[in-house]
């Protein structure tokens, strides 16, 4: 399998995190996550223990009864990343809400 540059691997990231911001506050398996981006498990399963080194993203070990997963991860973004998705979010659509007002006519 041929090396994925740094850039590209960021690129890769971006796509889990906005996937997670999308379902938010939701979370969802590896494998999902995988599927979701096409991507390998093992490879999603790397990017996303990076991400978690980052503090981008939250690993759930734990299922809603309370029981320890043994093999498997649920993944959501950290709150902290959330907040800064949403206000990007909001920003670019309220930047996008204002550039039709830019091509009226005047009166």
């Amino acid at each position: 399998m041929p090396k994925l540059s740094k850039e590209k691997k960021d690129k890769i990231a971006e796509q889990i995190l906005h996937y997670l911001f999308s379902i938010s506050p939701e979370s969802k398996f590896t494998s999902d996550i995988s599927r979701e981006i096409a991507r390998d498990e093992e490879f999603t399963k790397s990017l996303l223990l990076e991400l978690k080194s980052k503090s981008l993203v939250v690993e759930i070990n734990k299922n809603p009864k309370g029981n320890n997963y043994i093999k498997r991860q649920r993944w959501r973004l950290s709150n902290k990343t959330y907040e800064v998705y949403k206000k990007h979010q909001q920003n670019l659509s309220n930047t996008n809400s204002s550039l039709p007002n830019l091509f009226r006519d005047s009166p």
